[in-house]
């Protein structure tokens, strides 16, 4: 549970911008969760409640990649193998959530790198 200020104020922020994304069967979610070490992002049906595709830091192949990069190009790395993942699965068109974070550094990383493996927003 989270009980900071700054934690709440992000699942605020969260709670609003959900209340206007959707996610459906051809033109999922792509939701980033951003901890203090790692990054996550998933593809979401909401019209479901199924993960289509997940990417994350803890992965054993994302890990020894970015062994010795920086928290930002790791992030890089997850939104590369996003793209992979989702052209793998026929899907090329998401809505971007950025899970209450500032459209700004690893969250930006995210999805810029998702964008150049093909994906469209």
């Amino acid at each position: 549970m989270v009980t900071t200020t700054a934690g709440r104020a992000r699942r605020v922020r969260h709670a609003r911008v959900r209340r206007r994304i959707r996610g459906t069967a051809e033109r999922p979610r792509l939701c980033v969760f951003r901890s203090l070490k790692h990054v996550q992002a998933q593809l979401c049906d909401d019209t479901t409640g199924r993960v289509l595709v997940a990417a994350s830091t803890m992965e054993a192949y994302v890990r020894e990649e970015a062994k010795g990069k920086r928290k930002t190009e790791q992030s890089r790395l997850v939104g590369a193998l996003m793209a992979q993942r989702a052209l793998k699965k026929s899907v090329s068109q998401v809505v971007f959530d950025r899970g209450g974070y500032r459209y700004h550094g690893r969250v930006k990383a995210v999805a810029e790198a998702a964008r150049e493996g093909g994906l469209k927003f």
